[in-house]
């Protein structure tokens, strides 16, 4: 089990894995591979299930997270990746934002499992809701299929990251502009964060696992 660049996240035979918590020994939350390894336990991460798995797959080596790291997840959905963050933050929180009542009820169960995470039912679109909730965060995770899914990031940015501290956005380019080549889509979400002052650090297609669909690598 190899160490990579990027904080909590290991390689093995072609594959990447988080550390199990102690207190999560055995069990899964998907249909993940469980591999222990001097007396810890580490999970398969799928990339065809996780865009965050499949950015790294692809070439994403360095993130500003650790340990002890504060996350924003906007579009938690069931709790796939939010899991994996929860791993490699074990002294941190996970504060998951989803609106939908169904997939709510999924990560609730999940929550159940993992004391990192906090669930909160709520709209990305209103930062200001959930702000008696969720204090200035280490890190910003998005994964929403909407329109204005440039904005609901910004409008997150400006309100909950800290200074100095990173985030990232996965583009889903049919869900903003059919008409366009997803290229000209991850353009236009560039311009209009650089526009905000809102530094690129990466860009990452997501080809061969995610179709059209990229991530970016923002810093405050």
């Amino acid at each position: 089990m190899k160490p990579l660049s990027m904080s909590g996240v290991y390689k093995y035979k072609n594959k990447i894995f988080t550390e199990n918590p102690n207190y999560c020994k055995g069990l899964k939350v998907y249909d993940e591979i469980i591999i222990k390894y001097n007396n810890k336990e580490f999970r398969s991460w799928n990339p065809y299930k996780s865009k965050l798995s499949a950015a790294i797959h692809k070439g994403l080596k360095i993130l500003d997270i650790s340990e002890k790291s504060d996350v924003l997840y906007l579009g938690a959905a069931t709790g796939t990746t939010v899991s994996h963050l929860a791993d490699i933050v074990n002294n941190g929180v996970v504060y998951a934002i989803e609106k939908s009542p169904f997939a709510l009820k999924k990560l609730l169960k999940l929550c159940n499992q993992r004391k990192n995470i906090i669930p909160i039912m709520s709209d990305a679109n209103h930062p200001e809701r959930y702000n008696v909730s969720v204090p200035l965060v280490d890190f910003i995770y998005q994964d929403i299929s909407q329109r204005n899914q440039d904005e609901i990031f910004i409008n997150n940015i400006r309100k909950y990251l800290k200074i100095n501290s990173q985030g990232i956005i996965m583009v889903k380019a049919r869900s903003i502009d059919v008409s366009l080549k997803p290229k000209q889509v991850y353009n236009m979400v560039i311009d209009k964060l650089e526009l905000n002052k809102i530094k690129i650090i990466d860009i990452i297609d997501l080809s061969n696992y995610e179709k059209d669909h990229a991530a970016i690598v923002i810093s405050s």
